[in-house]
């Protein structure tokens, strides 16, 4: 395909040497609506551009031959210093990344990637670049707090204790396994305070590395470093007024949350090679699935910290301990994924409700929503058994409501419930080892490359 002149507002290029990638991504952002065009290598996208391709964003492989990555976000810079670019790189090359990031890379992922990951970072540059003054569609139904879905007394408390706080400026710590809706929380924390006119912020500890952390949060001055050819804002300048979520807390370095306790002490900060004290009136709200208080014991997290940011402590159950709320969750997402890609599937089948009753969601309300995506998209349960252990008592036939005829033979029944055995241990060895995948692999004696062959096949997504 090849990108018209004149580029409507969400044209994405795609330009990677592998072309299993390349489709993938087209298939998956038409998906999502955007209208994709590709290139195998620099060469070629760059000669697109300088024919008067003009795409909206480029996701840009780092690793490719002839032109690599590096050398073709140079020569797009000559053309266009503001296009939006998101680099992808392989695990593991955090150089890569800051290097990339420091030359004007917008965002990366890092290969395998997750969809939700991918969209999230999408929907986050669109947003940016929205005209000024463009209003935003008033919210539908559709669009409320899918966490506050539930019919759960722990729910309900934490919806009051919501309340109850969101009229002060009280550090927030949220604490939960992943997926369980933290930044729902903050979310929600953030629209019923005082501060609700002004932004919320959102940075992940742990998806940037750690050497771009600092200037992440606190920006940097013009010449704070090579590449730095232009002041940038950082992630408290930007909440100014607002709240600033810091998403997976417990994965800041040591050094870094030094600064962040005299900021959250102080109220101040200074930018990268900057000599001028900022004043943040900001409120802080942090997230972690880490147990901190053992983290403190391993000298890893600061105790003055932990208990500048434990003001006020909201601690939110996984879906395995609220299973009623599975319902409620289910028929939001599979009427919100059905008006999204148009699809015909008449509702979830029963049968596969019976599966998903029992299964443990060790990935939570994520892999829920996940799961109920690929339903209405595949338009066949089937195609979801591999992920789902069999349930010991399933009596229900996805059409008739007789004796269970289910569309897989019992080898294959077998097969999936022990894949999910298998994906549980994984995932429980990777949060063990906190996500270090080298330790994992040591740990459940297999190699590292087959341990990331089955995160990727079981889509464990941290």
């Amino acid at each position: 395909m090849t990108i018209s002149p004149g580029v409507e507002e969400k044209w994405i290029l795609v330009v990677d040497d592998e072309e299993s990638i390349r489709r993938y991504l087209e298939t998956l952002l038409s998906l999502d609506g955007y209208q994709v065009a590709s290139a195998e290598g620099g060469e070629m996208a760059i000669a697109q551009m300088k024919q008067g391709t003009s795409p909206a964003l480029v996701i840009l492989d780092i690793m490719m031959p002839q032109m690599d990555g590096f050398e073709t976000l140079r020569k797009i810079r000559e053309i266009d210093e503001t296009l939006p670019v998101v680099i992808l790189s392989a695990l593991g090359q955090t150089d890569t990344i800051v290097r990339a990031m420091k030359m004007g890379a917008t965002d990366y992922l890092t290969k395998p990637f997750d969809d939700e990951e991918l969209s999230l970072i999408l929907e986050k540059i669109f947003e940016k670049r929205k005209p000024a003054g463009e209003a935003e569609a008033p919210a539908g139904p559709l669009e409320r707090d899918h966490d506050f879905i539930s019919n759960t007394d722990e729910m309900t408390r934490i919806k009051e204790l919501i309340k109850k706080i969101a009229g002060n400026d009280a550090t927030v710590l949220i604490l939960g396994e992943s997926g369980v809706g933290k930044e729902l929380i903050a979310r929600s924390i953030h629209d019923q305070s005082l501060r609700r006119e002004k932004p919320l912020v959102r940075i992940n500890c742990a998806a940037i590395p750690s050497e771009l952390l600092e200037s992440e949060l606190f920006g940097f001055e013009r010449g704070a470093f090579t590449g730095a050819l232009q002041a940038k804002r950082g992630k408290f300048e930007m909440a100014e007024g607002g709240t600033l979520f810091l998403d997976e807390i417990g994965e800041m370095t040591p050094g870094l949350q030094a600064k962040l306790l005299h900021v959250l002490q102080d109220g101040s900060f200074s930018k990268l090679g900057g000599n001028r004290e900022l004043k943040a009136d900001v409120r802080v709200v942090a997230a972690t699935n880490q147990n901190l208080e053992r983290a403190i014991e391993e000298k890893r997290f600061r105790e003055d910290l932990y208990y500048r940011l434990n003001v006020i402590k909201v601690t939110v159950p996984p879906l395995r301990e609220r299973k009623e709320d599975i319902p409620l969750l289910c028929r939001y997402f599979f009427k919100k994924f059905k008006q999204q890609y148009q699809s015909d599937l008449p509702n979830i089948p029963e049968f596969l409700m019976e599966l998903f009753m029992n299964y443990s969601w060790p990935g939570n309300i994520r892999e829920l929503e996940n799961m109920v995506r690929r339903l209405v998209i595949l338009k066949d349960g089937k195609y979801l058994l591999k992920e789902l252990a069999a349930p010991a008592g399933a009596n229900v036939e996805p059409e008739t409501g007789k004796v269970p005829v289910l569309p897989i033979s019992l080898k294959e029944i077998t097969k999936s419930k022990a894949g999910a055995v298998e994906r549980e241990m994984i995932l429980k060895a990777l949060v063990e080892n906190r996500w270090n995948k080298k330790k994992t692999s040591e740990a459940l004696n297999v190699s590292y490359r087959s341990l990331q062959y089955k995160i990727k096949e079981y889509g464990i997504d941290r």
